[in-house]
């Protein structure tokens, strides 16, 4: 049936042509323990940012916990939404003619699918150009990315993501139930109307933009307060640059592992329209690793933790018996530390000056 024309009845077109079948036990099981674990993993990861958004509430860091939190949330809701519809699609025997007569469950599984794909890549790498203006210019940051203006673009960032996701509904597309008849999404089987195409073309290209610029600003940040630690001997006051730095390393490794198969594999299919060699196999193969993002994205920062970060330095600095880094960096504060590195990245000839300026305090 087409889709275009008759919204009400389109999900259905694709039931008459099955390629992809499941196992209905195995699928529920799994279906369950990831939503459980899932569902687990973000609560303890929202229990421990907001501990230490408490904690932070008036330092740079508060920015970065903010944002964090909010992909944590909506890791969170991705995994109760959609995971009590598919398990609710797999125990009704992927019966979707039976309760999907005005493809109502399907629209809002597609717009689910969508809005809680893109929106925790689009906090990714909002979260790495805030961690990066917040090592480049630390003024600037701390100035001007007050926990208002957070809430600002953690709002704006979401309003973003629904409207993409409501894109199609606005255009009278209804979205489509795969061929595996477990999930709905934009039409991937006998592409061929170029407005189809777009709107996969546009998640793929959203998705890995916003993976390229949380690779670029991470490179920024890295370099730069490796810069900074070359330029001065003092090895204090970056220790809160390098926690955040590591997880928000960990979440692109996690994104880009995760995602990359989901967003090529659209891409593909939005390019060679019809002439697509994509599977159903492939495509479930791909989503179900997407699913394994919104799994490993609490875990960041459950245990990349400064708690946990200092017990694995005590740990390998007791079996390798170097001493490396002085444990006492971890306890400066996150705004005294920024001042310091503006002053030395943004001033390399005054970076003397400042060094000698403790000096010259500590004898009052």
């Amino acid at each position: 049936m087409n889709g275009s024309k008759s919204p009400g009845l389109a999900g259905f077109g694709i039931l008459k042509n099955t390629t992809c079948p499941t196992e209905k036990k195995i699928s529920v099981f799994f279906s369950i323990i990831f939503m459980t674990v899932g569902i687990l993993s973000n609560s303890l990861a929202i229990a421990i940012l907001l501990k230490a958004y408490q904690r932070f509430r008036q330092k740079s860091k508060a920015s970065f916990l903010l944002l964090a939190s909010g992909l944590v949330v909506t890791d969170l809701f991705g995994h109760l939404i959609n995971g009590a519809i598919a398990v609710f699609v797999y125990a009704s025997d992927k019966d979707w003619i039976r309760f999907n007569q005005s493809n109502i469950l399907c629209t809002i599984f597609g717009i689910c699918m969508v809005f809680f794909g893109l929106c925790p890549l689009f906090l990714g790498s909002v979260m790495a150009v805030e961690r990066c203006i917040g090592v480049t210019k630390p003024i600037f940051h701390s100035t001007k990315m007050t926990s208002k203006h957070v809430k600002m673009m953690l709002t704006m960032v979401c309003l973003f993501a629904v409207l993409i996701a409501l894109l199609p509904i606005l255009r009278f597309r209804a979205y489509q139930i795969q061929a595996s008849r477990t999930w709905c999404f934009y039409k991937t089987e006998n592409v061929e109307d170029w407005e189809d195409r777009f709107y996969l073309l546009l998640f793929s290209c959203l998705g890995l933009l916003a993976l390229a610029i949380s690779f670029l600003c991470n490179a920024v940040t890295g370099i730069t307060l490796l810069r900074v630690k070359f330029k001065s001997q003092q090895r204090q006051g970056r220790s809160h640059h390098f926690e955040m730095i590591i997880q928000l390393l960990a979440i692109m490794c996690v994104s880009c592992i995760c995602w990359s198969p989901f967003l090529v594999t659209m891409a593909r299919i939005g390019i060679n329209e019809s002439r697509s060699k994509e599977t159903c196999e492939t495509i479930l193969f791909a989503l179900r690793m997407a699913t394994w993002n919104q799994i490993l994205d609490p875990w960041v920062y459950i245990l990349l933790r400064k708690a946990v970060l200092k017990n694995l330095y005590k740990i390998t600095r007791g079996c390798c018996g170097v001493h490396i880094i002085n444990l006492h960096m971890w306890e400066l504060s996150s705004i005294k530390n920024s001042l310091k590195v503006a002053a030395i990245s943004e001033s390399p000839v005054s970076s003397k000056q400042i060094n000698l300026q403790p000096l010259g305090s500590t004898g009052q």
